[in-house]
């Protein structure tokens, strides 16, 4: 089924049994200078969540000019993260999983890295990002899949009784990046195998940071509510840091990712792909990769805020913080 509309001739569901996403083909650097198409693209975006781009040129060129479409770039809050080379790509992170280089869990049985549970990117901030772009510089055969969860979908989905339990309540963000500190909903036989090296320069900019505070559920400009809590780096129920709120808080955990089927994108990287997702409606996870396999991948991320997030008073480690 075509979606096309406007100057776009080649705009196809994401997946026909989906409520959300988009697959945009046939695009190139030379049709992407055309401010008309920038603003058809954007406006897909906004009204799907996703978008993946196939049969594009894999350079930083056009990496650059998708991610225009949709706003300027955002340089990533934590500064020991990898930066691609600045003259070329300013702004841009490299993902990178390597051979021993750390990071690896076993899950039933399983070793894995670069292995991530459903999260949003920058929850441990007081702002978020708006959008991430992704490429594959590097694919692995096996693993290395991308799955997206739409958070509008999440939330009609979402058994009502616990929808009404953590509706109205904020989720504690805390940066630590560390598997074992993972607090809730850790997978049936989960176990550290390595953990990521840690630099110092990230630890004393952890310690040092303000948790961060973020709600359960949100309310678009559209209309719609949003269920978008992440399992990554979540510390607890704001005002309910307690075994009741610990649990509540695992319970929603849980069941979002027991509702990846009904509500989740799971995307095999091909290198002529690119992929953006609405940061503040999608959730995002990684299934991780055999840890002697390389992966790599190149994200810009792009600014642009909800406006709901605010620091909590104290930091990671406990310290209270004067107010401002």
């Amino acid at each position: 089924m075509a979606l096309g509309h406007g100057k776009l001739s080649d705009v196809r569901p994401l997946q026909d049994d989906l409520p959300f996403g988009v697959r945009i083909g046939g695009l190139t650097l030379e049709i992407l200078e055309d401010p008309a198409i920038r603003r058809e693209i954007d406006d897909l975006f906004i009204e799907h969540g996703m978008i993946v781009f196939e049969g594009v040129e894999n350079s930083d060129a056009m990496q650059l000019a998708l991610s225009n479409c949709f706003g300027p770039l955002k340089e990533h809050p934590v500064k020991s993260v990898a930066r691609v080379d600045s003259s070329r790509m300013p702004g841009v992170v490299e993902i990178a999983a390597r051979p021993d280089n750390g990071g690896i869990v076993e899950i039933g049985g399983k070793q894995l890295t670069h292995w991530l549970p459903w999260h949003f990117d920058h929850c441990y901030n007081d702002e978020l990002n708006r959008a991430g772009v992704l490429r594959a510089m590097e694919i692995v055969e096996e693993g290395g899949i991308t799955g997206f969860m739409d958070g509008i979908a999440l939330y009609n989905q979402f058994p009502k009784d616990l929808l009404a339990r953590i509706e109205g309540k904020d989720i504690v963000y805390t940066l630590s990046t560390q598997y074992d500190q993972l607090k809730f909903a850790r997978p049936e036989g989960y176990r550290m195998v390595k953990p990521k090296p840690t630099s110092r320069e990230f630890t004393e900019q952890a310690d040092a940071m303000p948790r961060s505070i973020h709600p359960a559920v949100w309310t678009r400009p559209t209309g719609e509510k949003c269920l978008h809590v992440s399992q990554y780096m979540a510390e607890g129920v704001l005002g309910d840091e307690t075994p009741e709120g610990d649990a509540l808080l695992d319970e929603v955990c849980r069941t979002i990712a027991g509702l990846a089927g009904k509500c989740s994108y799971h995307h095999k990287w091909k290198p002529t792909d690119m992929v953006i997702w609405d940061n503040t409606r999608m959730l995002h996870a990684v299934s991780g990769s055999n840890p002697t396999d390389t992966r790599i991948m190149y994200r810009t991320t792009i600014k642009g805020d909800y406006g709901l997030g605010r620091w909590d008073n104290r930091t990671r480690t406990g310290k209270v913080l004067e107010s401002a």
